[in-house]
């Protein structure tokens, strides 16, 4: 049966649907890669399948897009395969130099002194002791050239270093069944990832970049690295860490973008 049909029998008209959809995303100029991302994830199936209401409003629009929004985290957390790797790189091949990215200028760039640099963890774990950065630089670390890839639009390629995060948390004795990690930073931002990727064996707790100590610009004193999320999940200038089953949110999670964000 084709969408039209469906639709048709469910009530709805899909053509009015879909521009209305289309015009409230077209007056959320602020936030350009917020449209990109709810446009590319609207059809007319998902919008009659998910929204109960009737989009006669922007209110009820804007009800509709989320439905769409949590049903695409949904399918992504079903489809995300923990062992499954990202593409990696030769280091001929990175990026030079890597882009600046962050919701602020680079005139703005959070400067953290690691003297006195604490990694705060709590929630779901045994060891909520602080750790200081030579403690991590001691533990066991890995590379990568792996692909950062952008909502905006964009990608680049980069080498991180650091500790495997799956390492690590078993290191504070998280609870592995737990649904969520938080992250909190040194510049305001904050986001959270599930479980299962923060498990991934390319998710790490960055502390250098192309071998030489993160720079501000990259996140010092270090940032998460997932080369299995967009951009906006690997939240730089880390300053805690927490282990939840409660929903922590995200700074751009929390203004409409999909929660999961896989690349």
């Amino acid at each position: 049966m084709s969408q039209k049909k469906r639709l048709s029998l469910l009530g709805l008209d899909g053509a009015a649907i879909l521009k209305e959809a289309k015009n409230l995303l077209a007056k959320r100029v602020e936030q350009p890669s917020r449209r990109a991302f709810l446009r590319n994830s609207l059809t007319l199936g998902g919008v009659a399948m998910l929204s109960g209401c009737s989009l006669s409003d922007d209110d009820n629009v804007e009800k509709a897009l989320s439905s769409v929004s949590r049903f695409n985290d949904r399918v992504q957390g079903w489809l995300f395969d923990p062992n499954k790797l990202a593409p990696t790189y030769p280091e001929s091949m990175i990026t030079r130099p890597f882009p600046f990215n962050a919701y602020y200028g680079i005139d703005e760039v959070r400067h953290v002194d690691e003297a006195s640099y604490r990694l705060e963890v709590t929630g779901m774990v045994a060891d909520k002791r602080q750790w200081r950065l030579e403690e991590l630089r001691a533990m066991a670390q890995v590379d990568q050239v792996t692909r950062h890839i952008c909502v905006e639009g964009w990608s680049a390629i980069g080498k991180w270093g650091g500790v495997p995060f799956s390492t690590f948390l078993k290191r504070v004795g998280a609870d592995l069944n737990a649904k969520y990690v938080g992250f909190k930073c040194a510049d305001d931002y904050y986001t959270s990832i599930d479980m299962p990727t923060a498990l991934h064996p390319q998710t790490i707790l960055a502390l250098t970049y192309d071998g030489k100590t993160l720079p501000p610009e990259y996140g010092f004193p270090m940032k998460l690295r997932m080369p299995t999320k967009l951009g906006y999940k690997n939240p730089k200038h880390i300053q805690a860490i927490f282990v939840t089953n409660t929903y922590p949110g995200g700074y751009w999670e929390d203004q409409g973008y999909n929660w999961f964000g896989g690349s």
